[in-house]
């Protein structure tokens, strides 16, 4: 009985929406925290997703020092395919349910917030019904023919109860978001990758060694465990919150599915297309790097190298991007619904400049740190290559994150849709073409990767200036971080390069320019007039 109370009051404590209070030390005031604001949700969901990256990227460390680079690059064939499920059963859903829960939250309607996620979840299921059942009738074919590596086949059938679970937990997980109520999310996620890392390292610790079809199996079945955790811990914290609701009238529910399918389809599609032509780039760039040259495993353990060990690092930074576009396309969504034009240009504003003031100096940093850092952390002495090109795409990849959330927010999913499936061909193109010529290897991925990440950008600035009537603050977004940015990166690279030389160790170097590169940027933007008090502000 004690336990059970005790978790009752943890439930109710996550659930409780009362403003946040901190002394401000002068007398009896207090600083007020808007906990329904853009900027707390962002900077919640930040904490979460920093901590969720730290764990992942151990869990990362530790799974490829266990199974290697080769059964690594097998990993990454699977999960293009988990990805590609999803956006045929749920990642519309999932945004629509974000969209409509907003909208309707802003205008009071909680009936109609609670009916959004019963037709979203009826929809799920009915999608996923069929998409299940071709999937286990031709998962060998699909796995030798579709994947390239009769390896995978187990892995590919324990997907699809991993895509049952996680399906339910983002569509309660995007209810959640979408009505302002960010903590209990941001708590179970916080589970869900301890989760994770315990149940897959687990139980590889446990049953290794085996052969490299059972590995990725088990790999498989550690995230169908922590899965079942996040949808059972969100399904009963969201009917403990909500009770029961009245349903809406015969005209309101075929409005609502007419409004669920206009935001649903077309992202559902361009997802799908997008991961369709991201599973497709997966699957060549081994088979590409075998006609330049290189030899089965060879090419594997590169795309292991890469994709599971450089572009993660690299990722891990821009926590922050993931964090912001949950908070900002219901936000969004909410401002239109109210028709507040200017709230939406100023939300807009500040989600740029955020991502400019955070992700250049971490890829500043990253350049010069980086290859130090994989190898310390991965064992892997070629984890730091392309790191200069690959930092490039991955800052224009967080812009080109944020402006799509932008354009779903303000309702122009189909424009977001077209600029994306324009992105995956010139991708793709990259992919087949340059990598297939003698000594480009994976530097034509790199090369698409950086063109595909780029022309994003500028196609879907396009489409948010047209929508919004916003201009660009050229000076704050890009001008004044990028030099201060530009200055971090080549003093660390000076002073790293200086310790190594006076024989300090290389992880302590590595700590030290950290900490030197923080307090230069932070320095560098005040000079020029940015200050990230004005952007991270928290009071009511």
């Amino acid at each position: 009985m004690q336990k059970k109370k005790a978790w009752s009051v943890l439930g109710m404590n996550i659930l409780s929406q009362r403003p946040f209070r901190l002394a401000a030390g002068r007398g009896n005031g207090t600083v007020r925290f808007n906990q329904r604001s853009m900027i707390y949700g962002t900077l919640v969901l930040t904490g979460t997703s920093i901590f969720s990256q730290l764990v992942g990227f151990v869990y990362r460390i530790f799974l490829s020092r266990l199974i290697g680079a080769e059964i690594m690059g097998l990993y990454q064939l699977v999960m293009p395919v988990f990805s590609l499920l999803l956006s045929l059963t749920a990642v519309g859903l999932t945004t629509a349910v974000s969209n409509l829960s907003s909208e309707y939250h802003a205008h009071g309607d909680t009936a109609a917030v609670r009916q959004v996620l019963r037709r979203c979840l009826a929809a799920f299921f009915l999608l996923l019904t069929p998409v299940a059942a071709v999937v286990l009738a031709g998962c060998d074919p699909i796995s030798v023919y579709f994947l390239g590596d009769a390896r995978t086949q187990l892995g590919l059938v324990l997907l699809l109860p991993c895509v049952l679970l996680t399906g339910i937990e983002n569509l309660h997980k995007h209810t959640f978001y979408g009505t302002g109520n960010i903590r209990p999310p941001a708590a179970v996620e916080v589970c869900e990758q301890l989760i994770r890392a315990g149940a897959v390292l687990g139980l590889l610790a446990a049953f290794l060694p085996q052969n490299p079809e059972r590995t990725v199996g088990l790999i498989v079945l550690g995230m169908i465990l922590c899965e079942l955790f996040s949808a059972c811990t969100l399904w009963i914290l969201y009917h403990r919150q909500v009770g029961s609701a009245p349903t809406l009238s015969k005209i309101q529910k075929k409005g609502l599915n007419r409004r669920i399918a206009a935001i649903a389809v077309p992202i559902g599609l361009t997802s799908l297309l997008n991961n369709l032509m991201g599973s497709v780039n997966a699957i060549l760039i081994p088979q590409r790097l075998v006609a330049a040259g290189a030899d089965v495993s060879q090419a594997m353990s590169a795309f292991g190298v890469l994709c599971g060990m450089t572009l993660p690092m690299l990722c891990l930074p821009t926590a922050f991007i993931g964090a912001m576009g949950l908070v900002l396309v219901p936000k969004l969504a909410g401002s239109i619904a109210l028709h507040q034009t200017e709230g939406v240009r100023s939300r807009i504003h500040k989600a740029m400049l955020a991502t400019s003031v955070i992700t250049m100096p971490a890829m500043a940093l990253l350049v010069v740190l980086g290859p130090e850092i994989g190898r310390f952390l991965f064992r892997e002495p070629t984890v730091g290559q392309f790191i200069l090109p690959l930092s490039a795409g991955v800052l224009f990849s967080c812009y080109y994150s944020v402006l799509v959330g932008v354009l779903n927010g303000v309702g122009r999913q189909r424009a977001a849709a077209w600029n994306a499936i324009t992105c995956g061909v010139v991708q793709l193109g990259c992919t087949y073409v340059l990598m297939g010529l003698p000594g480009v290897g994976l530097g034509g991925y790199v090369a698409g990767f950086v063109l595909s990440c780029g022309l994003g950008v500028l196609l879907n600035w396009r489409q948010t200036a047209l929508a919004t009537g916003l201009r660009p603050a050229l000076f704050q977004w890009c001008t004044a971080p990028a030099l201060a940015a530009l200055l971090t990166g080549l003093c660390d690279n000076l002073l790293f390069h200086f310790l190594l030389d006076q024989g300090m160790e290389g992880v302590l170097a590595v700590l030290w320019c950290l900490v030197f590169g923080a307090v230069l940027y932070l320095a560098a933007l005040t000079a020029q007039g940015v200050h990230l008090g004005q952007i991270f502000r928290l009071r009511a």
